[in-house]
């Protein structure tokens, strides 16, 4: 057996299967690196790294998920990763341990994951990491306190080189804060950091913006951020021309009987809206010119209906269900979550599934009580796709 380990390791440094491997995405590489400490060495080198991002796609392995208290100053602590796999998905919750203190999850770019300390904390720190390669940097916080109503979106880049093993790291967080002037009239703010100069700096850009954000905070497609807002709008923010503008959603929530509920996410380079109504699931994709024209396209629709007729065994009464909410107060029986690559994370009732849009799959990822929850009604979601991509430049 061990001969044979031997001559797997040997093949392994042949430049044909050297370049095989380096087209297998990362989920299934993280447990090749446990096979032996040569395989580990090998696909942990910076010039292996470079190929499989050269030759392979990102592609969504699961969603973060963390609940959140809206009026309380505490942070709740466990953080829950939900794999998206067709059966038997088991929820994790350690997947951040390789830090130094409890986090809040801010945002998740390209494999790559922006994080603030719990509160409360006497020195809040920020954490960019990987959690693929458990590596991060440390950042100090922007100011001594932290608000933790204001949005740090993650802007996460790598470029490759004609070197064989020069991979550069460059992210930019951008900070939103919600200022009131002297007319008592509201507007939001952005900061900047970035990973090349490692300063913070504040914006000339302001957006005449009452709305607060809320799900999906800071989606990254093509060097522009997204927000999505509780007006109608999605705030949105070009980071290298430091310009923001509002976007109107496909189809303002007043055109409904009863209060629907949405979220936005990225699929195929675009932006795209999920909303959940009475009237069904609809699904739009952005289609941007410039920064005044732009059209929503709808890319997928279906009666709450065919959905119960398509899953009896999930469903039951399910428009009836959706109908009955007709106020903000009221907690959505069906709502959903976090959007990317045609794959939905959705909450019915107690228990979260994923649907595969695209292929109209749909399972059961887990029970709201598997996330040992303490409240469920506005949980940060973030979309994560594995990825080897290395913090340290070095």
């Amino acid at each position: 057996m061990h001969q044979k380990m031997k001559k797997v390791q040997t093949c392994l440094n042949t430049d044909t299967i050297f370049d095989i491997m380096t087209r297998i995405h990362a989920k299934p590489l993280l447990a090749l690196k446990c096979i032996s400490r040569e395989w580990h060495r090998i696909i942990s080198s910076r010039s292996f790294v470079k190929s499989q991002l050269e030759n392979t796609d990102l592609v969504l392995t699961g969603f973060i998920v963390q609940e959140k208290f809206m009026w309380c100053k505490e942070d709740i602590k466990p953080v829950n990763y939900i794999p998206v796999e067709s059966k038997g998905a088991k929820v994790h919750n350690e997947v951040f341990n390789f830090l130094p203190e409890d986090v809040v999850v801010l945002a998740s770019c390209k494999g790559v994951v922006c994080c603030r300390s719990c509160l409360p904390s006497p020195e809040p720190a920020m954490y960019v990491c990987n959690p693929s390669n458990r590596e991060w940097i440390k950042l100090e916080y922007p100011e001594p306190s932290c608000d933790r109503k204001e949005s740090i979106a993650l802007a996460f880049d790598f470029e490759l080189s004609k070197c064989s093993i020069d991979i550069t790291s460059k992210f930019k967080l951008v900070r939103v804060k919600q200022v009131e002037n002297d007319e008592m009239e509201l507007y939001l703010t952005f900061e900047l950091y970035s990973s090349e100069t490692g300063l913070w700096r504040k914006s000339n850009e302001i957006c005449q913006c009452d709305s607060n954000l809320i799900k999906n905070k800071g989606i990254y497609i093509g060097g522009v951020l997204h927000w999505l807002t509780d007006s109608d709008q999605v705030l949105t923010f070009d980071t290298e021309k430091e310009l923001s503008w509002l976007i109107s959603i496909p189809v303002p929530s007043f055109e409904f009987r009863t209060v629907p509920e949405a979220c936005i996410g990225e699929s195929e380079g675009k932006l795209h809206y999920v909303q959940v109504s009475e009237e069904g699931l609809h699904v739009w994709y952005l289609e941007v010119e410039d920064y005044y024209e732009f059209k929503w396209t709808l890319k997928h629709f279906k009666t709450l209906e065919e959905i119960e007729g398509e899953y009896p065994h999930f469903f039951l009464n399910l428009k009836n269900r959706v109908s009955e909410r007709v106020s903000l107060d009221t907690t959505p029986w069906m709502n959903p979550l976090g959007f990317k690559d045609g794959v939905l994370l959705m909450k019915v009732s107690i228990n979260l599934y994923i649907y595969d849009i695209k292929n109209s799959k749909m399972v059961q990822a887990c029970s709201v009580l598997d996330l040992n929850p303490k409240s469920m009604s506005h949980p940060t979601v973030l979309p994560h796709s594995l990825s080897l991509v290395p913090l340290n430049n070095a």
